[in-house]
């Protein structure tokens, strides 16, 4: 790992407790305007998870404590009654298609977080995705906390543990095959993010409305590349929250997930970033997330039949 990085993860990760709602609050009330939050959910059939990450974000952050400002959720074109459901439960609802009417609408993630500035004026945006299972307001509190107390802090991702099942840690398979690999030898600034690919982010605005959206799943890593090299790492931070559980996809979905991000990157990659053949990972140690850098193979044996020896072999 980089020493740029190590000085990074030292400065630039915390715990969602470092950062108590009662100081949030009183940041907020020192500059109400500025610290504008709106959060955004982007939903496509979540009528199951939907309303009850609606439910706690309004409960303890809008209600109890006056930390988020709005909360809307952006109907992709369900097919089910998320649309009700999160309406219900207190969120403002609004379909894609109403947005920018002008451009049609594409399918994917990236295209209705792009179209959700349009219908939000917080001055920090948090994203959040609509599948969560046992959803904490800490998800929220702990990306936006940084962005309410740190003016140099523009960009935070949220760091969890993902659990596959009953296997911990195993979840984000599209992360450790294909994002991973992707940042730590090509943008290796970038290799102490723990969940690059999290659905789970808050950004000021003044540097979301200066970046591209990728339309479909490679919106979270193009943003985070993006966002590199249009703030600086020292900007970035990420703040772990604890346990993520969602729906997960199948082998197919990840395989489409993965040539996404993959196809993000290389559109990237024509900049002639830094490759560095090595891969750092994480795992939770009693202090929290621990990381693990190891080399990357790259030497690559040449097809057999350039080989003498087995030339020699077979005319025989």
């Amino acid at each position: 790992m980089l020493e740029e990085v190590e000085r990074w993860l030292t400065r630039r990760s915390w715990s969602a407790a470092d950062r108590p709602l009662e100081r949030l609050t009183a940041a907020r009330a020192r500059d109400p305007h500025r610290a504008g939050v709106s959060v955004v959910l982007p939903a496509l059939n979540e009528e199951a998870t939907v309303g009850e990450i609606v439910e706690e974000i309004r409960r303890e952050l809008m209600e109890k404590v006056q930390l988020v400002d709005e909360l809307v959720v952006i109907d992709s074109g369900s097919t089910d009654a998320t649309a009700a459901v999160a309406r219900r439960a207190g969120a403002r609802v609004v379909h894609r298609d109403a947005i920018l009417p002008r451009i049609p609408a594409v399918p994917g993630k990236g295209e209705v977080l792009w179209r959700s500035l349009l219908v939000t004026s917080g001055e920090i945006v948090c994203f959040i995705d609509a599948d969560l299972k046992d959803f904490s307001a800490d998800f929220v509190s702990g990306i936006v906390g940084p962005l309410l107390t740190d003016p140099e802090v523009q960009f935070v991702k949220a760091m969890y543990d993902r659990p596959l099942g009953e296997a911990a840690g195993q979840g984000g398979r599209v992360t450790e095959l294909v994002a991973r690999p992707l940042l730590n030898l090509h943008w290796p600034q970038l290799a102490g993010f723990v969940q690059p690919l999290g659905g789970e982010y808050a950004v000021r605005r003044s540097l979301l409305e200066r970046l591209p959206f990728p339309v479909g799943y490679g919106v979270e890593l193009g943003l985070l590349v993006d966002a590199l090299h249009t703030v600086g790492l020292d900007a970035l931070a990420q703040v772990d929250v604890g346990v993520r559980k969602h729906r997960h996809q199948d082998g197919q979905a990840l395989g489409r997930m993965a040539a996404a991000i993959y196809r993000t990157a290389q559109l990237r990659l024509s900049r002639g970033h830094l490759v560095r053949p090595v891969l750092t990972q994480f795992e939770r140690g009693e202090n929290g997330f621990v990381p693990h850098t190891h080399a990357v193979d790259t030497e690559e044996r040449p097809p057999m039949r350039e080989i003498a020896e087995y030339a020699s072999r077979h005319a025989a």
